[in-house]
């Protein structure tokens, strides 16, 4: 039986699609049961570029089913036992996109799930790009070139470089967190095996060692009868 389907963030009701601003990028973990199958809704404008990536960081065989739909209903992804994977749309349509993972195949293990939406907005580049256009217009009004040791738009592309190289370094902090949550769960499942068969195996040998001393003792036990 399907799980309830969460949504990820609201949506803009009552305004056209290409005024709707790219919704924020988002960063989920959550625990997906055994035999269950979870949705998520993320709503998205119209040409822009969606990014999904999703990694399976813990549970029994690191692996899960994975689907992704779009606003109109059409299968744009579907993959089957996976423990990893980056998926990207562009451009987009407005509306709502489904992603889904299901774990219905296993009846008794759950997983644990990372996966990150990532938006890159078409809207936003033409924007930008106006204004760098006014700002160049500005600095030609006020200021002759080359009277500027250091040109405005010299600094606003260091700016820029600068804020696209942060950006992409707090998405692969999270991909590391999540390879390291990985890691780590699977290195305290083997450490828990390990720590249990060895266990097991030393009250295997104390068994057998007190049972063939018992052994050993009744056979060389004085049987004879008392003599009177």
């Amino acid at each position: 039986m399907a799980a309830p389907w969460l949504w990820l963030l609201p949506l803009y009701t009552g305004i056209a699609a290409a005024a709707v601003p790219p919704p924020p990028d988002a960063e989920v973990t959550f625990v997906l049961p055994a035999g269950r199958r979870e949705c998520f809704y993320q709503s998205a404008p119209a040409n822009a570029s969606l990014e999904a990536e999703y990694q399976v960081i813990g549970g029994a065989g690191l692996d899960v089913d994975f689907s992704l739909e779009s606003p109109s209903g059409r299968l744009l992804v579907s993959e089957s036992r996976r423990s990893d994977g980056v998926h990207t749309v562009e451009p987009t349509e407005p509306g709502d996109y489904r992603l889904c993972f299901d774990n219905s195949f296993s009846t008794i293990s759950e997983k644990l799930v990372f996966f990150e939406l990532i938006f890159d907005s078409a809207q936003e580049e033409e924007e930008e790009e106006e204004e760098e256009e006014e700002g160049d217009a500005w600095v030609e009004a006020a200021e002759p070139e080359d009277t500027l040791d250091i040109k405005i738009e010299d600094i606003k592309e260091s700016i820029e470089t600068m804020r696209g190289r942060l950006e992409r370094s707090i998405q692969m902090q999270a991909l590391l967190r999540a390879f390291e949550a990985r890691d780590r769960n699977l290195q305290e499942s083997n450490l828990g095996r390990v720590t249990f068969w060895s266990a097991f195996n030393v009250g295997l040998l104390l068994l057998v060692a007190f049972l063939q001393v018992y052994t050993l003792k009744s056979l060389f036990e004085d049987r004879r009868p008392l003599r009177t």
